[in-house]
């Protein structure tokens, strides 16, 4: 028998749910309640991560709860406004009542579909819906394609509407249960505008911000709400430096960044900006180059880090024969963060990479520097190069490019959404740069390969793991490309001259218990050429931007500089740092300390386990802040005032 406050509960909701906009509270019944399912389900997921604690447990449960209020007081606007506006003598039709039953299969469907894709993104990302989400809305095609070739998105899909259907039929009663009751135009109207005021309120009144309590990742993004954060990550995919974080005077920032870019023994003459002259001396070395950018390649992978599952034997090798560069670190997280930090030796600029922004024409870039020696300059993409902007950016900027459309149909032996596999797009790099030796012309070739991506596919046969088995299989295929190529190149007549680099564009996972896992953007590099690098290891703290200012200090070039990158060859002890970054938190790292920067004006200082990625907070180191704050401001600076040119400064 039902208690007191059974009944009063029960009666109440008979009540809201007999109201004209009962649709509207059952709609928001639904979202919060399914939300709640899902940051359950990914709680329990990540367990591991998480700091298990009752004030923890609660923050993510009534924050949550907030952020879905948030999110539903936008959702149900339509509906507000079809209840509000529709006559009283039409309401108890049949044709609302279709109606009715038609936004509620959708409602359901919806957010029962939302909570698959959240399950699927958090498991890739371990964040709820963010900048990265809404960054693949413009590339439906291959999202679309990854999802269909990962997942059995048919069956997913049949099981959704089944289960659709069966939560509607349950909530007949409850759907049509408005429809007997009639309110006067006036009071529809006093409530509908009490009710559309809620997502005013929300939009102006809440801030994303909220979630971001608990010193432990995971916590934060669990008290969030994937639909919510989709919108905030829409309307704030850009965000201006100036705005959103700390800053110094422009002029303190230049010459706190003129101290630290004029420590290079090469650099001489009037330092303007980042400007400034790399004297080298003696006879240039030029050398090919051709720089392979590997997907997704954690150095955890590799048997030299330690990874006992042997799936990068052809890397391993290379490292023996070659420098392994044993402390380098990824800018970001994404593949353009890795072009961004490889072409402009620049930090991670917040929002969007440069890659991808307007305005990104003829800026200073490692393609163009060889261009002006009288190299050919090539980017070589197993993909088509519309995807993230990159032929429209290359093309732009020194390179020559060259994607999947160069090859016929005979000459692929595999594909899925995102190119070629890795052997194809190597046989087609190879015949590139045998071009241009034909053609008597020095070459800078930067590969990028694809394989090592979800849905983890590749041609059957090459390795001893099946294809679409999981990430060892794409890590191991990807080996085993490299290791033909190189095997490959080695009959070249060019071989002898040549100097390779292999190098990660970021790691597999930036997922940890704390807002910047170090050990989660810790990549590997290795350059290679018999008879001109001895096997050594490189054990100094390298940034990903500093790669190419190695690499042209390597060949001995002299040139005007515009780099935020530094030849690690040259630097002195105390004087290396390092970058890392999600598209809003910006990390820099040096003496063992790690400062970061967040959109809120805040600068905090830790002291980071380079192992496991964890990290304590300690008192503020304000030299190292404003180093960082210098570094990440004047990037900003100089990208948006067109600053960053390669044509505004004298070319060699």
């Amino acid at each position: 028998m039902d208690s007191p406050l059974t009944m009063s509960i029960k009666e109440k909701t008979n009540k809201l749910l007999h109201h004209r906009f009962g649709p509207v509270f059952l709609a928001t019944a639904l979202l919060c309640s399914i939300s709640l399912i899902t940051r359950l389900a990914l709680l329990i997921y990540s367990a591991s991560g998480v700091d298990w604690s009752i004030l923890n447990l609660l923050k993510i449960l009534v924050i949550g709860l907030f952020y879905d209020l948030a999110a539903s007081s936008f959702a149900v606007i339509p509906i507000i406004i079809y209840l509000w506006l529709l006559p009283s003598k039409w309401y108890a039709s049949k044709f609302n009542k279709v109606l009715l039953f038609i936004y509620f299969f959708f409602v359901v469907f919806t957010l029962i579909f939302n909570a698959i894709s959240e399950w699927f993104f958090w498991e890739e990302f371990s964040v709820r819906y963010n900048f990265i989400a809404v960054d693949y809305l413009v590339y439906t095609t291959e999202v679309i394609g990854n999802i269909r070739q990962s997942y059995p998105i048919n069956s997913i899909m049949v099981g959704l509407v089944i289960v659709t259907l069966l939560i509607v039929y349950f909530l007949r009663k409850f759907i049509t249960s408005s429809t007997t009751n009639k309110t006067s135009f006036g009071k529809r109207t006093i409530i509908a505008l009490i009710l559309l005021s809620l997502p005013v309120f929300t939009y102006f009144g809440v801030s994303h911000k909220w979630k971001y309590h608990s010193k432990n990742q995971y916590v934060n993004e669990l008290s969030g709400n994937g639909m919510y954060d989709f919108g905030f990550a829409f309307w704030n995919n850009q965000l201006d430096y100036n705005t959103f974080y700390k800053t110094l005077p422009i002029k303190n920032a230049e010459a706190i960044l003129s101290r630290l870019l004029q420590q290079d023994s090469t650099a001489k003459g009037e330092f303007k900006n980042t400007s400034r002259t790399i004297n080298n001396s003696g006879t240039e070395n030029r050398m090919n180059v051709v720089l392979i950018s590997v997907e997704s390649l954690s150095a955890e992978f590799l048997g030299t880090f330690g990874n006992t599952q042997h799936i990068t034997p052809q890397l391993d090798s290379l490292a023996k024969e070659g420098l392994l560069f044993n402390n380098l670190y990824a800018s970001g997280t994404r593949t353009v963060r890795g072009l961004e930090a490889l072409s402009l030796c620049i930090p991670p600029t917040p929002g969007q990479s440069i890659v991808k922004r307007p305005d990104n024409k003829n800026l200073f870039t490692l393609g163009s520097i060889f261009r002006s020696k009288g190299y050919n300059s090539r980017f070589i993409y197993g993909g088509y190069g519309y995807f993230d902007n990159m032929n429209e950016f290359f093309s732009n900027n020194g390179y020559q490019v060259t994607d999947r459309s160069a090859l016929q149909d005979s000459e692929i032996h595999y594909s899925n959404i995102w190119g070629v596999a890795d052997e194809d797009l190597f046989t087609l790099s190879l015949r590139e740069l045998d071009k241009d030796y034909k053609d008597k012309k020095p070459f800078f070739a930067q590969i990028m390969t694809v394989s090592n991506h979800r849905p983890y596919t590749y041609p059957e046969g090459r390795i001893d793991i099946p294809s679409h088995t999981g990430r060892e299989g794409a890590v191991k295929y990807t080996d085993y490309a490299i290791g033909k190529f190189i095997r490959e190149a080695k009959q070249k007549p060019w071989f002898s001259n040549t100097l390779f680099i292999i190098v990660a564009d970021h790691c597999a996972s930036s997922a940890g218990k704390v807002e910047l896992p170090v050990d989660k953007y810790h990549i590997p590099m290795i350059f290679y050429s018999p008879g001109h690098i001895a096997p050594d290891k490189f054990e100094k703290l390298t940034a990903q931007i500093d790669i190419g200012p190695t690499i042209l200090g390597y060949l001995n070039f002299s040139y005007d500089s515009k780099f935020f990158g530094q030849d690690v060859f040259k630097m002195k002890n105390g004087e290396e740092r390092a970058f890392i970054s999600t598209y809003q938190s910006l990390g820099y790292i040096k003496n063992n300390t790690l400062v970061i920067l967040d959109p809120n004006k805040k600068a905090t200082t830790y002291k980071p386990d380079f192992t496991t990625g964890s990290a304590v907070t300690i008192p503020a180191d304000e030299k190292l802040i404003n180093e960082a704050i210098s570094n990440y401001q004047m990037a900003s600076y100089l990208y948006q005032n067109g600053l960053y040119g390669f044509e505004t400064i004298k070319k060699p």
